[in-house]
């Protein structure tokens, strides 16, 4: 206002000087008038006086802070396992005489899936059966004579421990012969039989065991790094996903080991789901979160909101000063952070006018218009 003024004073005496002098005069007046401008400007600067008028406000998003439920999950990834997922290995070596099933075949608990050759023990158990026999009815008529009190004590206990001992010669051999037939210890599909007939296998060689899977249990295993051992535990939330199936299924950890494997430092967590599904295939990938941390009442901000500064971070508000909107700086504390939200837990209250767009480069007392 005083800087118009002046001008319009210096210009009403400009044109009251003679016709011959006012080129002089005007000339006078402009170097004057640059010479008042630059004080002006610079006393303004000193006096921290602002033209507002010559300001123009920012142009700004804002969204009100309000209360949310906030989660912070554990990423790892894990693979699928049948509840039974066994590997039938024969009891004692020998060569395969029959293999009664096929891959993909469906098997009962007690099924015979392969024999091995027992020839020999079927011509010993013959042997003791002739032997036991004749034992038995030497056994009978030494008790009948005994009965009557006729012969010995010795003869009568000679002849019922020979029967009793061909006895349990007959039941080992029985057993030996019953443990050259591989039985499926469950109900499940027959996933692969590594041998053929005419192979000759062992006890607990991997070109031995038939694998047998019960699918009608799934659950979904994964090694958890040991620094998280005090946040996973048994009934956490978990949702599991897998690549190639577009579902999420929530379970919840149903085991979490209390053994940290020295090797890698994790310890194994197992989640059961509820529903097994056709399409789960045994060590299938599997993408857990674990829920290991809730807040049902949060205050949750975009992470890419949140500004640095020297020693704190900060978001810029929108507030009314009067009948202007300006942008003002607030420093904030953070918690937890997840999928590129953050947890503000100091610093913001609600109701608060979060500038979420047009904030950078905004500087604290900024005008802005919403």
């Amino acid at each position: 206002m005083n800087k118009n003024i002046l001008i319009a004073s210096l210009l009403l005496v400009a044109v009251a000087c003679k016709p011959g002098d006012k080129k002089a005069e005007l000339e006078k007046l402009k170097v004057q008038k640059n010479e008042l401008t630059s004080k002006i400007e610079t006393l303004e600067k000193e006096l921290g006086v602002k033209d507002t008028t010559a300001i123009k406000p920012i142009d700004v998003a804002v969204t009100p802070v309000e209360f949310a439920e906030f989660r912070h999950y554990l990423d790892i990834q894990g693979h699928i396992e049948g509840d039974q997922n066994i590997e039938v290995s024969p009891q004692s070596a020998g060569q395969v005489v029959k293999v009664n099933v096929k891959e993909g075949d469906h098997v009962v608990k007690g099924q015979i899936l392969a024999e091995l050759d027992s020839k020999l023990i079927m011509r010993g158990i013959d042997e003791i059966h002739s032997q036991l026999s004749l034992a038995t009815t030497l056994y009978q008529k030494q008790k009948a004579l005994w009965d009557q009190k006729i012969g010995s004590e010795v003869q009568y206990l000679t002849a019922k421990t020979n029967k009793e001992s061909l006895e349990r010669k007959l039941a080992s051999m029985q057993e030996q012969l019953a443990m050259n037939k591989v039985k499926s210890p469950i109900s499940g599909t027959v996933e692969s039989i590594p041998f053929k007939i005419g192979q000759v296998i062992s006890p607990g060689l991997p070109t031995s065991t038939i694998r047998v899977v019960n699918m009608s249990g799934v659950k979904v295993i994964a090694d958890v790094a040991e620094a998280y051992s005090s946040k996973v535990r048994n009934g956490n939330e978990v949702l599991v996903s897998f690549p190639d199936i577009d579902e999420q299924i929530a379970a919840r950890v149903t085991f979490g080991s209390k053994v940290i494997d020295q090797t890698n430092r994790t310890f194994r967590v197992e989640a059961r789901l509820a529903h097994s599904r056709a399409d789960l295939r045994a060590n299938m990938i599997a993408n857990l979160k674990i829920s290991d941390y809730i807040n049902k009442k949060a205050m949750i901000i975009p992470v890419n909101l949140i500004q640095k500064s020297m020693n704190n971070n900060y978001v810029m508000i929108a507030v009314q000063k009067g009948n202007q909107t300006v942008a003002m700086k607030r420093d904030i504390k953070t918690g937890n952070t997840y999928n590129a939200a953050s947890e503000v837990i100091d610093g913001l209250k609600i109701g608060d006018k979060l500038i979420t767009s047009g904030y950078l480069n905004l500087k604290d007392g900024q005008l802005i218009k919403l």
